[in-house]
């Protein structure tokens, strides 16, 4: 059962996301399996990130819970708020799942 992790970061805290960023891409790939998606949320001219969303394929909002906590970018305390959301994948990569 898919869900959705979003993230916001403390404003002022880009510094942060810079400096952690390689030990933050060593946990995504150390965590493909799991990853429907993920990235992060960029300004409209691609400029800064603020937060990022995740689309995990886990089965309870336990997991993702743990899953979002054990990122290096939570254990730094960069985001300000973190929204999990049950995801029923309808269409993905053109392909329907309904």
């Amino acid at each position: 059962m898919p869900y959705i992790i979003e993230t916001f970061d403390r404003p002022g805290h880009a510094h942060v996301r810079v400096r952690e960023r390689e030990t933050h891409l060593a946990f995504l790939e150390q965590n493909k399996a799991l990853l429907l998606a993920c990235g992060a949320k960029l300004n409209d001219d691609s400029s800064g990130a603020g937060g990022g969303v995740y689309v995990v394929d886990l089965n309870t909002r336990e997991e993702a819970e743990r899953f979002i906590a054990a990122d290096p970018f939570s254990q730094v305390d960069l985001f300000e708020r973190v929204t999990i959301t049950n995801w029923c994948k309808a269409y993905f990569d053109g392909e329907c799942y309904l």
